[in-house]
């Protein structure tokens, strides 16, 4: 009943893992080559890319998936291929639209707000994203919506492999900050043809021969439900991007030296890692609840919203607890520049934050498959007016801690409104002692770990390393025993393990030896 989520889940899980890490290490080989200074103009670009980004999608990747997902379900093929086909005509004309809104925004943003004229270049070249990413996005929706997730993560390792590369190859060749950018882009192209050609092969080819017969009055009148299902998605795409990027990025900046904004930039994608496992896990469960909700199957339902809370906290809990304890040693390991050191109070606070918003995505994912997409937009938007008024009063005494501060704050806050809305519209209740549990085993591996002098982390390279290693299977021990102890292992985790198990290929062998071992615990 749940193998729909848990191998959705699974599948975007290692492609997000891969996403990220791909995405960490642009970050660190530009924050490296930049310096910290360098490393903060970027991190004023990026954010603004982010935003760009969201406003010239519309908001239509999660439109495109939730009715190409009850369309397909319906065998409806037409509304199928009508879908897509109107979703790419509104991107392209908003991607144009907001590239050249961008690029002429550029020099009062840079020299009247922030004050720092190097950053006017940066800021006009993310004008060169736009039109790629839209096409992409709509794309990824498609392969959402039937399900087809390893097709997103193909364009997702597309666009990283050449984003990575294109930009160290610039930045070492001396365009700088600019050409951090300018990798981004390439990126994006790279991916937009994938894209395409998966589209081609696949999907595409299945609609080839289905014939459209819209009118142009029809396909307003489609237009218009996409885009009123789409505005509110968009407008919480907008608030979550402003929310864990552009408010505190562009406060800091506007208080702070570059040198300060590129500590805080440092630690705010370390502390959104867990955000793997809730984007996979929420990518997952949009479609499978739309479906559920079109089949009208209330128990299907009941168990997907149940075990998409449980497996993001099975592993997002004891993520933030060892992030929050190992702060520190994980900047001086990841940017290898003991300055970056001076963002570890800030990733602390950051991780609290990034845990609460991780059960936020969850269920505003939830909120969007029940057909209620104004309710995460409604307290989301609310968070972010709380977001920048914390953050104003905070940066200004605190510095990078209080826009950390003013984060985690705002996502405690907007976790507990969307949390209870959300199963209050879905009817279920939570099965508040299994989480309890994994709490309890969370909290036993920090306390464990807290006992390890944070000195043996921080010797020379690259001794450092091999002894994190050890502490990352120590804490990895600690937590499974100590969930199986409590008995938190069920028999659900067993059979999501298995199906993860068949797709580990080398390593298959040791998967099944671990699940025959936790296979004797499970209740």
């Amino acid at each position: 009943m749940s193998s729909k989520i848990a191998r959705g889940s699974i599948i975007m899980m290692f492609g997000y893992f891969i996403f990220r890490i791909g995405g960490y290490i642009y970050r660190f080989s530009t924050a490296y080559l930049l310096g910290p200074a360098g490393f903060g103009i970027l991190n004023l670009a990026l954010p603004t890319q982010q935003i760009l980004i969201q406003i010239a999608s519309g908001g239509m990747p999660p439109a495109i998936a939730k009715h190409v997902s009850e369309y397909s379900a319906k065998g409806d093929e037409e509304m199928v291929k009508q879908v897509i086909h109107t979703s790419l005509k509104i991107v392209i004309i908003l991607g144009l639209f907001f590239s050249l809104v961008i690029f002429l925004l550029a020099d009062p943003l840079a020299n009247g707000y922030f004050h720092k004229p190097e950053a006017v270049l940066p800021l006009k070249l993310v004008a060169l994203i736009t039109p790629f990413s839209v096409v992409v996005g709509v794309f990824r929706g498609a392969f959402q919506g039937i399900f087809q997730m390893g097709n997103i993560v193909i364009t997702k390792a597309f666009e990283q492999v050449f984003m990575i590369s294109s930009a160290i190859i610039l930045i070492l060749v001396g365009f700088y900050v600019a050409g951090a950018v300018i990798g981004t882009a390439i990126g994006f192209l790279f991916s937009a043809l994938a894209g395409y050609y998966l589209y081609r092969r696949g999907l595409g080819k299945r609609l080839k021969d289905v014939k459209l017969s819209f009118s142009i009055k029809d396909e307003l009148a489609l237009t218009k439900v996409l885009v009123i299902f789409a505005f509110p998605v968009l407008i919480t795409g907008l608030a979550e991007t402003a929310l864990f990027d552009l408010i505190g990025n562009y406060i800091v900046g506007a208080y702070m030296v570059s040198e300060q904004l590129g500590f805080y930039g440092a630690a705010t994608p370390i502390a959104r890692l867990p955000l793997i496992i809730s984007t996979a896990v929420a990518t997952a469960v949009l479609p499978a609840t739309a479906e559920a909700v079109g089949l009208e199957n209330r128990h299907v339902l009941k168990t997907y919203v149940n075990q998409s809370y449980r497996y993001v906290s099975l592993l997002v809990l004891p993520m933030c607890v060892g992030t929050f304890v190992f702060a520190t040693p994980i900047m001086k390991l990841l940017y290898i520049n003991p300055a970056y050191m001076n963002g570890a109070a800030a990733l602390q606070i950051l991780s609290i934050g990034m845990l609460f918003f991780t059960i936020y995505t969850v269920s505003s994912s939830i909120a969007q498959g029940l057909g209620k997409p104004y309710l995460p937009m409604t307290i989301l938007t609310l968070g972010v007016i709380l977001d920048v008024a914390l953050s104003v009063y905070l940066i200004p005494i605190y510095g990078i801690t209080g826009a950390a501060t003013a984060t985690t704050i705002t996502a405690f806050l907007i976790m507990i409104s969307i949390v209870w809305k959300t199963l209050q519209v879905a009817d279920v209740k939570l099965q508040y002692k299994d989480l309890t549990k994994i709490i309890l085993a969370a909290l036993i591996m920090g306390a464990v770990l807290l006992l390890i002098p944070q000195s043996i982390l921080l010797i020379a390279i690259p001794l450092n390393y091999i002894v994190f290693a050890f502490a990352v299977i120590l804490a990895a021990i600690i937590y499974i025993v100590a969930l199986i102890l409590l008995g938190g292992i069920k028999n659900n985790d067993i059979t999501a393990l298995r199906k993860l198990g068949n797709k580990a290929g080398p390593l298959k062998g040791l998967f099944n030896k671990l699940i025959l071992l936790l296979e004797r615990f499970a209740h």
